[in-house]
């Protein structure tokens, strides 16, 4: 069994961490690298997953620019999440097969 390889990155913008995550998800796949387990915390940011329903968006978008929260679309599960600078976020990047 190899062992799951955690790092923390530290504050990550969320598309900063999408992008890295997918070049880790190639490695992997390619059997370049085993398996990772990626801690970071975000800036404020909003997610949207695949289920998400626009009006669970409780802030206006007048407000949210001006507190600088950003809002992606996930492509995951889950409806809307919020991220901040001091939740700890972890995001595991392994081989299924």
């Amino acid at each position: 069994m190899t062992p799951l390889r955690c790092g923390f990155l530290g504050r990550v913008p969320y598309a900063d961490a999408t992008r890295l995550q997918g070049s880790l998800v190639d490695l992997v796949r390619r059997g370049e690298t085993g398996d990772l387990l990626l801690l970071l915390t975000h800036p404020p940011v909003i997610t949207l997953g695949r289920s998400a329903h626009e009006e669970n968006v409780v802030i206006p978008d007048d407000e949210r620019i001006a507190r600088g929260i950003e809002l992606h679309e996930a492509g995951r599960g889950g409806d809307v999440t919020y991220h901040g600078p001091s939740q700890l976020v972890g995001y595991p990047i392994v081989a299924l097969g």
